[in-house]
């Protein structure tokens, strides 16, 4: 018997010693919120942002939140964004050309305040999904040291599956469509071998996520 035929006996050997594993029927969902009520969920939601160190802003009158994004602005002359059809909030861009904002080219990095919108916001973890493509420049929720999140209270759902689920529901047509599906959980962080945390180095510290009532 040569070597080859010695080793790969082993590897044979010891694949028959593995026992096999049931498989499950059900997808066992780790973190889905107890109470799936709107409310149940706005408030899941806003905790677990909390608990990212990230700013839950809730709002149950538009021009509350113009005025929000005005003040977040503050005397920034240029900002970036997606276009405005793909933020819900009605008005903002008369709000800024009233203030004498502009939107900057996509690859500004000097900019300070992004605003985008969301494709879903994800009440078990705080996260947000994004899909970007025209109109929706994925640089918007990265270069600027503040990021806006603009969403719809009826956008959050319990999980990342339950996002998957509407999106299998739809025939994963806009999944397909998009230049990029990613999910956004909390600022921007990383550590080096000391463990220590430091914010804001490979896109956004400042994450506020607006929900509208």
């Amino acid at each position: 018997m040569s070597a080859r035929d010695r080793i790969l006996g082993k590897l044979r050997a010891a694949q028959q010693s593995v026992p096999e594993v049931p498989a499950h029927d059900e997808a066992r969902y780790m973190a889905r919120p107890d109470d799936v009520s709107p409310d149940g969920l706005r408030a899941r939601f806003a905790q677990e942002v909390r608990k990212l160190n990230c700013t839950p802003v809730e709002c149950a009158q538009e021009s509350d939140a113009l005025a929000y994004v005005l003040e977040t602005i503050g005397a920034d002359q240029r900002i970036l964004a997606w276009d405005f059809a793909h933020i819900p909030l009605p008005g903002l861009q008369t709000a800024l050309e009233k203030a004498g904002i502009t939107v900057a080219p996509p690859r500004d990095d000097k900019v300070r305040v992004g605003i985008t919108g969301v494709s879903a916001a994800l009440a078990a973890t705080g996260g947000l999904v994004l899909t970007s493509g025209a109109g929706r420049p994925r640089s918007v929720s990265l270069l600027p040291a503040v990021h806006i999140a603009v969403i719809r209270a009826a956008q959050i759902l319990p999980d990342f599956d339950a996002w998957i689920e509407t999106q299998r529901a739809e025939g994963l047509q806009a999944f397909r469509r998009a230049a990029n599906n990613f999910v956004i959980t909390g600022s921007s962080r990383t550590a080096d071998i000391a463990m220590e945390t430091i914010m804001g180095v490979h896109g956004p510290g400042d994450v506020r996520v607006l929900i509208l009532l």
